[in-house]
């Protein structure tokens, strides 16, 4: 972490001790490593409801872990949100969080899409990307047929360290089990038309370009450009075809966007408040109109004409920490796979 946003976070990390110190339970003090524009008004808006002021540091999710672990017992940190199952679980592992009691997310959160100490708040699928001038949709009706010889020199992809594609091969170990899994992923390799490089809408512009022909990629990026306005935008879009992978079997797999209060909270009370307000219709909309996400909690209605686009499609309910419990395993695959 370079000097400068070390003193930055340093500054901040005080203003939250003081804050706290003067109005313990009238502030909320959240380290987020998600990084949208649009959750500005998803904060605003529990502002206004419960009179309680959210301190927030943004960073990345190693940079808020290290530094929760260096500040221990008096760290002033209440919650620490993040995306991906793998994510959670590095938390988990390093026992930061307290128990998540409440029978609100209990309710209102489905079972697979929490752990007893934290709570997934919304969901992001894994896509398969295609470029309709060069693929026929029904070769890539599964996760299993991007390893298929006929894509050869035809699959572009981000990295196989990055937690989205960890968290997809931990939901495949768990569906194939893990020889069949490594089997999958060397086959992958052998189709890459280029070396991992780049995030999802890298690939998305991929194979819109014919660099590729096929990419998968979590969802709301691909909504993103549906829904933007922007003329080269719209042209990427209109060479790309969408497939939810495995619709006759498990379903698309699902990753999540969730946190949980730690052990050390000083403002518990706004913490719970805070997690439940997460969980309620009106901030669930956000996460779907706003970042173009799925919400959580089943039945919301939702007004993103993206995602109404997207269509309806059977989604994976393979528990959320069994994907956290199969990362460190996937990461092993994929690198004995060259899956770099």
């Amino acid at each position: 972490m370079s000097l400068t946003k070390l003193a930055r976070l340093t500054l901040l990390t005080s203003a939250l001790i003081s804050s706290g110190a003067i109005a313990q339970e009238s502030v909320l003090n959240l380290y987020s490593a998600r990084h949208y524009q649009t959750d500005e008004a998803l904060y605003a808006n529990f502002t206004k409801q419960t009179g309680i002021k959210i301190n927030r540091i943004e960073a990345k999710e190693d940079e808020l872990l290290e530094r929760i672990k260096n500040e221990g017992a008096q760290s002033p940190a209440d919650i620490f949100l993040t995306v991906d199952a793998a994510r959670l679980a590095k938390a988990d592992e390093l026992g930061i969080f307290a128990p998540l009691q409440s029978k609100v997310i209990e309710a209102r959160i489905p079972a697979h899409l929490r752990s007893a100490d934290w709570a997934a708040f919304s969901t992001r699928a894994r896509v398969i990307i295609y470029n309709k001038a060069n693929i026929k949709p029904e070769d890539v009706q599964n996760y299993e047929d991007l390893a298929n010889p006929k894509l050869k020199n035809q699959v572009c992809s981000r990295s196989g360290s990055h937690p989205y594609n960890l968290s997809l091969l931990a939901s495949l170990i768990a569906h194939m089990g893990e020889q069949k899994a490594e089997e999958w992923a060397r086959g992958v390799v052998a189709n890459f038309a280029r070396s991992p490089k780049g995030g999802d809408t890298d690939q998305i512009k991929a194979v819109a370009a014919g660099e590729c022909g096929v990419a998968i990629s979590n969802s709301y990026y691909f909504a993103r450009l549906m829904r933007s306005t922007k003329p080269e935008d719209k042209k990427i879009i209109d060479n790309l075809g969408v497939i939810w992978p495995n619709q006759k079997t498990q379903g698309v797999h699902m990753n999540v966007s969730g946190g949980g209060i730690l052990k050390t909270a000083p403002n518990k009370e706004s913490a719970v408040k805070f997690m439940e307000y997460l969980a309620a219709d009106e901030a669930q909309r956000y996460f779907a109109d706003g970042n173009n996400e799925w919400p959580a909690v089943p039945g919301v209605k939702t007004d993103n004409p993206a995602l109404a686009a997207l269509g309806n499609f059977k989604a994976d309910t393979l528990p959320i920490p069994t994907l956290a419990k199969n990362a460190v395993l996937a990461q092993k695959i994929y690198d004995r796979a060259g899956w770099k």
